[in-house]
């Protein structure tokens, strides 16, 4: 198995260097990351269930799907490259905001990343990568947000912190997709 590097950051999102994911993880390094949000024009959410064999968040469920930017790689093409891998979707992509956060999750690790936000629309076929994802919904967000808050448990971190800090960018995204009248 090829290790995969993450792009460390100060808190400008400037680039400092690499380090291998894993050990990133581990110290809690401060790196570049993307989280890609599917709505559906009837405005609902695409959840992932990431695969059991994750090395963190394992069984969660969590937004469209997630990853790290490789050296040399925009954010926008590792969102749509990471888009394609992990769920077949191939769409157009907006990021929204970006916001840093930190966090402790299972087996020892940090999350600590600067993370940038991307949304799309997609109405057709979802071919999940069984390494990835092991199941999907589309969701409404109100039922996202009080299953969220009821049982936190069932999502990944950075997921329950999107869903919270930035429920405007989502609502509003929603409330778009409605008024066209689909």
């Amino acid at each position: 198995m090829e290790l995969e590097n993450v792009i460390l950051v100060n808190e400008q999102d400037e680039q400092l260097g690499l380090m291998e994911k894993l050990e990133a993880h581990e110290k809690g390094a401060l790196h570049r990351a993307v989280s890609v949000f599917v709505f559906n024009k009837k405005g609902e959410l695409l959840l992932q269930k990431r695969a059991a064999t994750k090395y963190h968040g394992a069984g969660l469920w969590t937004n469209t799907c997630c990853t790290h930017p490789r050296d040399g790689e925009t954010n926008l093409e590792c969102a749509s490259r990471r888009l394609k891998e992990e769920m077949g979707i191939e769409t157009k992509l907006e990021e929204q905001f970006s916001f840093v956060y930190k966090g402790e999750v299972e087996n020892g690790l940090i999350e600590n990343e600067f993370d940038h936000v991307f949304f799309g629309v997609h109405q057709g076929k979802i071919e999940l990568n069984p390494n990835e994802a092991e199941d999907c919904t589309f969701a409404s967000l109100d039922k996202v947000f009080t299953d969220a808050a009821n049982r936190p448990e069932r999502y990944s971190i950075w997921f329950r912190i999107i869903i919270d800090k930035f429920r405007d960018h989502l609502t509003g995204m929603e409330h778009r997709l409605r008024s066209v009248g689909v």
